[in-house]
């Protein structure tokens, strides 16, 4: 039985490919194209056998095995995977020959270099002077490219066209639990999304050419989840991209199997982008320091596990931040009566299970999903009961920066945030009340909670069931110390707000990891709109990288057995 090991049963099973291909570098389009090809068939083959159980590679890992190494492993096949991907495939953005940028000194320096695409330009260069929404300057950048002068409330387009430029791709795979979208098709389909349908498109197919295809009649300038999941999955499909993408795959550890000097000293990375630093081994071999081992399992559609052990030269992290919800760490939390996702939620209503019941709902949480859940039982006839820390005048509250026209359905929830307030003489409204300034001390077994107001009073409120949506986190287990240690906060959990993953802003490299690489919400990200420059800043970085391994390869002797 074949065993899904880059060590050793890949290297078997590339025996048909010639040895310098398995222990050197990739060096053209073809034989990249032969070997991500043979890697994905190997995959697909050995589930299609059903494979009960594959052994693992051992935990030690002798410098002086031949190691066959992906360039690239991205874990989450969401949109910054996708997008990713896409760049990592060969496509290339260059200024369009009628274009012209509303903002003149941006213009200038797109016109300096048009001959070149925007990945072959300095984007430090180009986003100096930017001001955005993001805090990374190649997501303002890119995002202006794509949506020029968006924030002013124009519509102009794309002043980017864009070539497929294959002798420009890098090998790589995209591993994710779903289908490509990743979070977006687990989202509410009820709703509509907070950005329109324009910002939500990935580059070289709007999302209007799209709806056209599939005959959809859009209506609104916002659309549904379930669409914008639909969009994603056939994005993948017409830009050719499926063989990158492995669906049902989980990872369980990514860990550094190389370690060197330079790993614990990343201060000069932000100075240029440096080769890889070659160790050599009695004059013959030479391996990576800076190498990835990537463990998991695919589930089978037998519903069995497949486990797969691979090495990756680099790695990028997208996997969004929709996998923690954001618990209120208090007593009786843990009760299946206690919720904490629109989805759960979403089931219990449509099993029936709160028809009829004559307590209210129980929703904690001030944001655009509580406010979902708000609507939700407020369209179903469930009486609620909302409660949240914040004031209702606070200016920090998402509602404050919402259009009312755009947005007519928060501003309902809003203005019974606002209108429909519990005080201590009045009982509870019949449909909706709102607990402000007010925080959840505990939940009780029969169905209650106790609530703790800004003064101090507390107050034991019955509910049919209770529902906590106060944000999610992204769930890094996967890495050493659950990711812990490369945070803007050392030794404190990755959050999108407070805690993002440090990285350089121009490659997206995280500043205390060689070779790892995010993007998305795990930088602070979170919209779609400015993911897409991460996917810019990693394509950039990588392919000055391959380009030099390549200059060494030509310009030395190339021997060794490691991949240059």
């Amino acid at each position: 039985m074949p065993v899904w090991c880059c060590r050793c049963s890949l290297a078997g099973h590339f025996s048909f490919l010639p040895s310098v291909l398995l222990i050197r570098s990739y060096s053209g389009p073809e034989t990249e194209g032969q070997l991500l090809n043979s890697f994905v068939q190997y995959f697909g083959d050995s589930l299609g056998r059903k494979i009960k159980r594959m052994p693992l590679i051992e935990e030690t890992v002798l410098p002086g095995d031949s190691l066959l190494t992906l360039p690239v492993v991205i874990i989450g096949n969401g949109p910054s995977g996708i997008c990713l991907s896409y760049l990592l495939s060969g496509y290339r953005p260059y200024l369009s020959p009628e274009a012209i940028h509303p903002n003149p000194i941006l213009h200038t320096k797109l016109e300096e270099a048009r001959h070149l695409s925007i990945v072959d330009q300095d984007l430090e260069y180009l986003s100096e002077g930017l001001e955005g929404r993001s805090s990374n300057p190649v997501a303002v950048l890119f995002d202006t490219l794509l949506h020029p002068d968006a924030d002013f409330g124009y519509d102009y387009p794309p002043v980017l066209h864009w070539k497929l430029e294959q002798h420009h791709y890098i090998p790589h795979i995209v591993l994710g639990k779903g289908p490509p979208g990743g979070a977006w098709h687990s989202m509410e389909g009820s709703m509509l999304t907070i950005s329109f349908g324009d910002w939500m498109e990935l580059p070289g197919l709007t999302f209007k050419e799209w709806a056209a295809s599939k005959r959809r009649n859009i209506k609104s300038d916002r659309v549904m989840p379930e669409e914008i999941a639909r969009y994603y999955k056939h994005y993948v499909k017409v830009m050719g991209l499926q063989k990158n993408f492995r669906d049902n795959v989980y990872i369980t550890s990514v860990s550094r199997l190389y370690r060197g000097k330079d790993d614990e000293d990343r201060s000069q990375i932000n100075e240029n982008i440096s080769t890889q630093h070659l160790e050599v081994e009695d004059e013959q071999k030479s391996l990576i320091k800076r190498n990835w081992e990537v463990r998991g399992y695919q589930r089978a559609t037998d519903g069995s596990h497949v486990p797969f052990c691979l090495f990756a030269e680099n790695v990028a992290l997208a996997t969004g931040s929709f996998d923690s919800p954001g618990r209120l760490q208090v007593e009786g939390e843990d009760f299946p009566f206690v919720l904490h996702s629109m989805s759960d939620f979403g089931a219990a209503i449509s099993k029936g299970k709160l028809r009829g019941k004559a307590d209210p709902v129980l929703i904690v949480g001030a944001g655009l999903t509580a406010a979902d859940a708000v609507l939700c039982a407020y369209n179903n006839n469930i009486p609620v009961i909302h409660v949240f820390r914040r004031r209702v005048t606070d200016t920090s509250l998402i509602f404050k920066q919402l259009p009312k026209k755009l947005y007519p359905e928060y501003h309902k929830v809003y203005h019974m945030m606002c209108t429909q307030s519990h005080t201590v003489d009045s009982n509870l409204h019949p449909a909706y009340t709102s607990f402000p300034e007010h925080n959840v001390l505990s939940f009780k077994p029969e169905m209650k909670c106790v609530l703790q107001s800004a003064s101090g009073l507390k107050k034991i409120l019955k509910f049919s069931v209770a529902l906590v949506l106060i944000g999610s986190h992204p769930n890094l287990f996967f890495l050493k110390d659950q990711g812990h240690s490369i945070g803007h906060h050392s030794n404190q959990p990755i959050t999108c707000k407070g805690n993002p993953i440090e990285i350089d802003p121009y490659t997206y490299e995280c500043t205390k990891e060689a070779n790892l690489f995010a993007l998305g919400p795990l930088v602070g990200d979170n919209f779609v709109r400015f993911l897409k420059g991460g996917a810019l800043g990693i394509a950039r970085c990588l392919s000055i990288r391959q380009k030099k391994k390549h200059e060494l390869i030509e310009g030395g002797d190339g021997g060794g057995d490691g991949v240059p």
